[in-house]
């Protein structure tokens, strides 16, 4: 018999518990209330989630528990289910996303920065340019950090990261307290129709790319589906408990800022600077100053900067380690003394500084080249969702050729259906999500995807010359 401890399974709260810090964030509940109208954006939030997020977890654990035994994720699927030349694509798209998310990072950290030293949203008058500067300088100490393997900072992003979303949880259970407990004067929400009921304009789907990025990334674990208790069964509870959380939290959150900012007069700098005005809030409600604010802040940090990093190398690695010499080019593969993928940061350098210098040519405001970053991220990030939902279309359509613990559904019509339709939500999302009045920010949004894509067209013919110079 066998001295090897079992191995201990996941219950299906386990699971919940799991994705929901790997989903959700307290900017999610930020960039709702400012683009959707404040209280409005309630019901823009449980339709999303009722249209879109239920099924897309539940597809997810279709796919983790058909291939649990690939770990490259989204283009493994992809490769089992079309083949190699799409599943690279599907690497490429995955990896080359994180341009624009790793972009935002160094203009985060430095607003992040200016509030734990501040404590007011000076930040907002900084010149474009300047800021440009710094976050270049950040972003060059980012990847001179991640060429050096300093595996610390795993340890630190895990930390900062539960303590940001820790303190995002105690934001909406201390507002929400606060008439009660401080006897704050907050505003008066008016319980009507007219209040919560968002107007289905132009506007309302332009920004639909901002909820679609704000409730994808569960294929994250899509890896733990075998190894719950009984998958069948427990799965499906998990993702609907997920969903219900998360749903809980954009309602409950949305109702605390709408506590504090008037839903007719919402602050223009709200994504710059919406949640420290409001752990500032709350920190007057209970009489604490500023301490929670410079609390945030100062893990706020910590957190952006660390994910910066892990970015610029983790998924690099994906990509490489599920591509090959034949379209990748030899030189990307190599590395330094401490495993960095040297020549693949210099191409991640030159990719993000053109990100971070270029905006600013004619972005002259930091709440406009915020409110940018983030359709930006809108509409480069969920073009990775789309090879989930191809490789889901692929696996029902292959019928019982996979095997699966968990299935969302037996029917393959259905099955068909349902991706098609989570494909056509998130297609449409993220072409919507490129309009912009401004004809600088448009350009901009349209040369962005085509460009970061396209690379991925032309990066095999570099790959195919330079196996013909080692004849």
């Amino acid at each position: 018999m066998s001295n090897q401890p079992k191995e201990k399974k996941l219950l299906w709260y386990n699971l919940a518990f799991m994705a929901f810090s790997t989903v959700w964030g307290f900017n999610n509940v930020i960039n709702g209330f400012s683009e959707y109208g404040g209280l409005r954006a309630i019901l823009a939030w449980l339709l999303i989630f009722a249209v879109y997020f239920v099924p897309y977890t539940l597809m997810v654990g279709e796919l983790g528990s058909a291939f649990k035994e690939e770990g490259g994720g989204v283009s493994a699927w992809v490769a089992k289910t079309i083949g190699p030349n799409v599943a690279y694509m599907a690497g490429w798209t995955y990896w080359v996303v994180h341009m624009p998310y790793i972009s935002q990072k160094p203009n985060s950290t430095v607003i992040a920065a200016s509030w734990a030293i501040f404590q007011n949203n000076s930040v907002s008058q900084m010149n474009t340019r300047l800021m440009a500067l710094v976050c270049l300088a950040l972003f060059l100490i980012a990847v001179l950090i991640a060429s050096r393997g300093m595996s610390i900072l795993k340890k630190l992003s895990s930390f900062a990261g539960i303590s940001v979303f820790i303190m995002s949880m105690l934001y909406i259970v201390m507002m929400l307290a606060a008439p009660a407990i401080t006897g704050a004067k907050t505003l008066d929400i008016k319980w009507s129709v007219e209040t919560f009921l968002p107007t289905f304009d132009s506007r309302f789907f332009l920004n639909l790319s901002i909820l679609v990025l704000a409730v994808g990334g569960c294929e994250k674990v899509s890896p733990y589906v075998n190894k719950m208790k009984d998958p069948a069964k427990d799965f499906s509870k998990g993702m609907i408990t997920l969903a219900a959380m998360v749903a809980a939290c954009a309602v409950l959150g949305t109702i605390a800022m709408g506590m504090m900012f008037d839903s007719n007069n919402i602050p223009k700098d709200l994504m710059t600077n919406g949640a420290y005005y409001a752990f500032q809030q709350v920190g007057e409600y209970y009489h604490i100053g500023n301490t929670l604010v410079i609390v945030y802040a100062i893990v706020n940090v910590i957190s952006q900067f660390a994910v910066m990093v892990l970015s610029i190398d983790a998924p690099l690695r994906i990509l490489l380690g599920t591509a090959d010499e034949t379209r990748i080019p030899k030189a990307l593969y190599k590395q330094n003394k401490y495993g960095a993928y040297t020549n693949g940061n210099i191409l991640i350098t030159v990719i993000v500084s053109i990100l971070i210098v270029l905006p600013v040519l004619g972005i002259q405001n930091i709440d406009n080249l915020v409110r940018w970053l983030v359709k930006i991220n809108s509409v480069c990030m969920p073009l990775r969702y789309l090879w989930v939902f191809t490789a889901y279309i692929a696996l029902k359509k292959a019928g019982e050729k996979f095997s699966a613990e968990y299935r969302f559904t037996k029917n393959k019509g259905l099955g068909m259906f349902f991706g098609g339709w989570c494909f056509f939500v998130t297609a449409f999302a993220c072409v919507m999500g490129i309009y912009s009045s401004d004809p600088f920010e448009l350009t901009l949004n349209i040369i962005t995807p085509i460009a970061l894509v396209g690379l991925g067209f032309i990066m095999p013919v570099f790959a195919k010359r330079s196996l013909k110079k080692q004849g």
